[in-house]
């Protein structure tokens, strides 16, 4: 039976720029299809400046977005996750938690903005930010409900590779 609402967990290391984009651009885009949450293996502690402006220059809200670890979703009464994306190329790397739910996972990576030289700092972030915004709407373009796990696993897959 499918879910309701699917929920998407968006993994990078520090969990301050990429992933956070991804959530708040999920749950803007899913329109209450989907749920979007963000986490990172070795969490910063607080969000990019540059990922509050970006965001806000989007129209998107920021309000309750907050850099956090990735066990907080491992944890007794953490959603079911449907999907997890790794969106930095360290964070897929590393050994990940036991997901409740067994969700589709995939790699999205794609350059970290928060290490572009500060003179190109706000344009990567804008660049991230619709590369993100691409690959979302690719996944919420997809026929969830008449794709087995294999084809929805390499369909989303593929999403990462442009």
């Amino acid at each position: 039976m499918e879910p309701t609402t699917y929920n998407v967990l968006f993994v990078c290391t520090g969990n301050s720029a990429r992933s956070v984009l991804a959530e708040a651009l999920m749950n803007r885009l899913g329109e209450g299809r989907f749920r979007a949450f963000s986490a990172g293996s070795h969490p910063k502690g607080e969000l990019h400046p540059l990922t509050l402006k970006t965001l806000a220059a989007q129209g998107l809200p920021t309000d309750g977005l907050r850099s956090k670890s990735w066990e907080e979703f491992a944890l007794p009464g953490a959603p079911e996750l449907h999907f997890v994306f790794t969106v930095c190329d360290q964070a897929a790397g590393e050994v990940c938690p036991v997901w409740p739910g067994q969700p589709v996972t995939a790699h999205w990576g794609m350059p970290d903005p928060a290490a572009a030289p500060a003179a190109q700092g706000e344009q990567a972030f804008v660049d991230t930010f619709v590369t993100m915004k691409r690959r979302i709407q690719l996944m919420l373009a997809l026929p969830l409900a008449s794709l087995d796990r294999v084809a929805l696993k390499t369909r989303v897959t593929d999403i990462g590779k442009d």
